[in-house]
């Protein structure tokens, strides 16, 4: 049975979520189990049923889709729900005749078959924990006693048995010691009062004793033997009790196992809404100025417009005003006219035919205009309508704008990881882009992704520092313009180096032959050119002569912690030794280089043709691996295949060396894939150097650390 529902408040409602009912959106009251696992209220179970037959009733003769079980309907009349609610009712025509309804919680079908809700579970697991709920939330409020004269005292158990709550006073008075109820079970106060053994819902009088793992309910023995679960596989109650409970509680403590995982994803997507908001925020913005510029243009072309109608107005009028007068001057009396007849009174001959001679012109040229009458000017303005059908079409149109921008992607040729990571990136619009974001994130060995982090970038490339060792990264770039910002490109994994990167350049007095060498002036790069003086003698040379190893070394020593370093050996390069060396075995190589090559010098170093029977040191004063023609040469191992095929790799683009003084280790590395291809003991009682020895035409090439002077670099390139 339950306890006391003593679990801290807290925790219980931490968990409201859980505990609302998907279709009243309300703590769940007597939930049950539908057959998709999910829990809805016993009264919400009804109302839907309900609902649906009204519906169906309704538009029964109809073929509306208004019958679909998936709307939303009104609910039913509350006087149906109670008459099905009170005690003793019988299946009649105000029993629900629907059992298909979807599930508000999934939206899936459910089938309720022939026994409708009688065929369903009550959730007493969900309801308890809702009562705990409820219990924390009142917890000022006490439960009284059910069985007290008014006024009632506060209870302080409540009997399972009797489904009622007591004081201590009542609970004596109703369980006398040595009665049969003196034996009931009391918890403490509740008004969640839970039947002792689950029945088994089709048959009544049956205990549930076994779970169907089919269907995953219980089910009692009747519904195995002759029941629908005849022919279904079940178990024991205990062993499915005992499963069901190991599996949740292994999910639980995953869940609990990856706390700062999900508090990490919370802080992501906290961080994605403010950037949504922001966004949205810069969108309207945007928006805003771009309908701004359009007013302005409208109301640009607005006033030309209308000052250009103006201005024609204006000069039409004229011109009839300018008409009407002149035609004025045609009446009696008026103007012309009036002129004429006042020239007509002159007497003198000379005078009046000095102006009549005018005169008579204009009145002629007037008379003409009275013959063919033709306006000044034209009324009408049909030149000056304003075409908009194009821009209204356009203005109808206006909406969102795909971006336009493409996808970066990030160039993995040209991206790569050594002290820092450095990541390049392309983009075809390149001068569309505003910027740049670069996100990346650590990916832990179970695969657990940690946030992203954020680098905003304004060129195509970037240097991102303080990455920790031994560690998997993901990259990412995507454009902005403005607020719109496209996809993500495809994601870059990186691995780091296992250690610090140690920085060195080539030693050009220790052991340097400059005859057979050639060293560059940054000393980061050395060249064999040992075959050249014994060609210029060829033609004197009559026996076979053997080329002696060229040897040189970093201008740095290690005598503790963990160091890295990176080179490249070029791919013409004839046979190139690589690894490490002790101080005192360099100086026996170098005062004595002839017979230090010798072929059958040292047969433990992984870098000779010694007999095969020699023994191997489990610890030697250096290591040696060989590379040459293109091939990578594994060192032959007493543990390991010795087999030919198995002893040759092709050779990386960037190899890489990682010194564990502290442990005497050293390990050699595909750069490419951060792969360890060998590892061996080294002895570490004397400084260690990075050793290169050269035999033949061949070019070792040092990694250089990547900083913002190799990234100006790069982009100059």
């Amino acid at each position: 049975m339950e306890g006391d529902g003593s679990d801290s408040p807290v925790t219980i409602k931490n968990i409201e979520r859980e505990l609302i009912c998907p279709a009243c959106k309300e703590l769940f009251t007597h939930p049950l189990i539908l057959p998709c696992q999910h829990s809805i209220c016993h009264k919400c179970v009804k109302e839907l049923l309900l609902t649906l037959d009204d519906s169906f009733n309704d538009v029964g003769s109809d073929n509306s889709n208004q019958s679909s079980p998936r709307l939303r309907l009104p609910s039913p009349s509350m006087d149906k729900i109670d008459r099905i609610n009170r005690p003793g009712w019988k299946r009649n025509s105000l029993t629900p005749r629907t059992t298909i309804f979807p599930c508000p919680g999934c939206e899936h079908d459910v089938d309720l078959g022939e026994r409708g809700i009688n065929g369903l579970f009550r959730n007493f697991t969900l309801e308890t924990i809702v009562e705990r709920y409820r219990q924390a939330a009142r917890a000022a409020t006490a439960i009284m006693c059910d069985l007290c004269k008014p006024p009632p005292q506060e209870s302080t158990k409540s009997c399972m048995d009797c489904s009622a709550s007591y004081c201590n006073e009542c609970f004596k008075i109703y369980h006398p010691w040595g009665t049969v109820k003196a034996q009931h079970e009391y918890v403490g106060p509740t008004t969640n009062f839970r039947p002792k053994i689950l029945m088994c819902p089709e048959h009544e009088t049956e205990r549930i004793n076994m779970y169907c793992e089919l269907c995953r309910r219980p089910v009692c023995h009747l519904c195995k033997l002759g029941g629908n679960h005849s022919n279904h596989r079940v178990t024991t109650m205990s062993s499915a009790y005992k499963t069901l409970k190991e599996k949740l509680s292994k999910d639980i403590d995953y869940l609990i196992g990856k706390e700062s995982q999900v508090k990490s994803q919370i802080s992501e997507l906290n961080l994605l809404m403010k950037e949504t908001e922001c966004n949205g925020e810069r969108a309207k913005e945007e928006a805003i100025t771009h309908f701004e510029k359009l007013f302005e243009i409208l109301e640009e072309r607005k006033s030309s417009v209308l000052k250009a109608i103006d201005s024609s107005k204006k000069l039409r009028l004229d011109k009839f005003q300018t008409q009407m007068e002149e035609y004025r001057g045609l009446l009696e009396n008026n103007g012309l006219v009036g002129y004429a007849q006042e020239v007509l009174k002159e007497t003198d001959q000379s005078c009046f035919v000095q102006t009549a001679k005018q005169l008579h012109l204009r009145i002629q040229k007037a008379t003409e205009s009275l013959k063919s009458f033709r306006p000044a000017a034209q009324t009408s303005f049909e030149d000056y309508v304003v075409n908009t059908s194009k821009q209204t079409e356009l203005l109808g149109e206006l909406s969102f704008f795909s971006s336009g921008i493409d996808v970066p992607e990030i160039n993995e040729e040209q991206s790569k990881v050594y002290n820092n990571a450095l990541i390049n990136w392309q983009h075809p619009e390149k001068d569309k882009a505003d910027s740049y974001v670069l996100e990346y994130r650590k990916i832990n060995r179970d695969d657990e992704m940690l946030s992203w982090n954020e680098v905003e970038v304004c060129g195509t490339s970037k240097i991102i520092q303080d990455l920790e060792n031994s560690s998997t990264y993901a990259f990412r770039v995507r454009a902005y313009k403005g607020s719109i910002c496209s996809p993500c490109s495809r994601e870059l994994i990186l691995h780091t180096p296992p250690a610090p990167v140690f920085s060195f350049l080539f030693d050009e007095k220790c052991g340097y032959n400059n005859e057979h060498l050639l060293l560059n002036l940054k000393r980061d790069r050395v060249e064999s050119r040992a075959g050249y003086n014994l060609l210029l003698a060829a033609e004197r040379i009559q026996v076979g002569y053997y080329t002696s190893l060229d040897y040189i070394i970093g201008d740095t020593g290690i005598t503790k912690g963990k160091h890295f370093w990176a080179f490249r050996v070029e791919p013409y390069s004839y046979l190139v030794k690589v690894g490490v060396a002790s101080s005192d075995k360099l100086q026996e190589w170098l005062r004595s280089p002839r017979d230090a090559v010798s072929p059958r010098y040292e047969q433990d170093s992984g870098h000779d043709s010694g007999s095969e029977d020699a023994c191997f040191d489990s610890s030697q004063p250096f290591t040696l691996v060989t590379i040459g023609m293109k091939k990578f040469f594994i060192p032959k191992s007493p543990t390991s295949s010795n087999d030919p095929e198995n002893r040759v790799l092709p050779m990386p683009t960037s190899i890489g060396i990682f010194l564990d003084y502290d442990k005497g280790k050293v390990s050699f590395y595909d750069m490419d894939h951060m792969k360890c291809l060998y590892e061996r003991q080294v002895d570490c009682s004397h400084t260690l150097y990075p050793a290169f020895a050269l035999m033949g035409s061949g070019g070792i090439q040092l990694e250089e650390p990547i900083t913002a002077k190799y990234l100006e670099y790069q982009e100059n390139m």
